[in-house]
């Protein structure tokens, strides 16, 4: 069967266009949530929009770290001013921001301000806790389905696997190990889908494959945040060590440490809500 080259190195699973405020990979921090606004020190000539970002994200870290509930105050929209020390104008474009992608509601009135809409739902993946938006479908149903096809996957690929397809999962396991030393969730975890993906593709079974990069562009384009859960660095030094022997038997064409590999795999992928 004539070989389909998979040797990419990583941007497969390039991320869709992020809209204003979104929560991304920040160098500056290690869960690429952007720095908090100065306030009174803050340079005048920062840009308004840059700002109200700020803002934004604060909060959005905020209501995601308490796991706040539809309906949870936040305060007025005064009081928010004054403790984020900016003005109406910033406040204004970081609540736009915010009802935009359905995290706050701005209600008028004396029993008014600023609630929780819908914030995003949070899933916990081995050692990693992850929030996505824009979703249709409970995300916690798309890894169910990617886990089971990580299982199916594997056993195919050992059979009909290439040098290039090697390499490609080689190099997205370089990728987890350099964003697991940075502590970048995010990278870590998509490097982790560019990992998975290539051993689909080495499967060369066409209709799956197409599923599995449905299943992994959606999850990777709605990913609002990711963080590491604190205490895990072990959990997650055995999590490379069993992709690494993954590749390993995929590589050997050995059923039994595929085997092996699988079972560890499985046991590391379980979901806490």
């Amino acid at each position: 069967m004539t070989s389909e080259p998979t040797a990419r190195r990583p941007g497969e699973l390039e991320p869709g266009p992020r809209r204003s405020g979104e929560v991304g990979p920040n160098p500056g921090g290690s869960d690429g949530v952007a720095a908090a606004p100065r306030g009174v020190g803050e340079s005048e000539r920062t840009p308004r929009g840059s700002r109200a970002q700020r803002v934004a994200a604060e909060l959005e870290t905020e209501i995601l770290a308490a796991r706040a509930a539809p309906g949870t105050r936040l305060g007025l929209r005064t009081e928010l001013i004054t403790r984020f020390a900016v003005s109406p104008a910033v406040m204004n474009e970081a609540l736009r921001i915010l009802r935009e992608r359905d995290l706050v509601d701005v209600r008028p009135g004396p029993n008014g301000g600023v609630f929780v809409a819908n914030p995003p739902p949070q899933v916990r993946l081995g050692g990693i806790d992850l929030w996505h938006h824009g979703l249709s479908v409970d995300p916690e149903q798309l890894f169910e389905a990617r886990r089971h096809l990580d299982g199916m996957f594997p056993a195919v690929a050992m059979q009909r696997a290439t040098p290039d397809d090697i390499r490609a999962m080689e190099w997205a396991l370089d990728d987890m190990r350099a964003a697991s030393g940075r502590e970048d969730a995010r990278g870590f975890l998509e490097a982790n889908m560019r990992l998975h993906l290539a051993i689909a593709r080495a499967s060369r079974v066409e209709v799956l494959i197409g599923m599995y990069q449905t299943i992994v562009t959606l999850l990777s384009a709605t990913m609002s945040r990711a963080i590491f859960v604190p205490g895990t660095e072990g959990p997650r030094a055995h999590n490379l060590d069993v992709h690494a022997t993954l590749i390993a038997a995929i590589r050997e064409q050995d059923p039994a440490l595929l085997e092996k590999a699988l079972a560890q795999h499985h046991a590391d992928m379980v979901r806490v809500r």
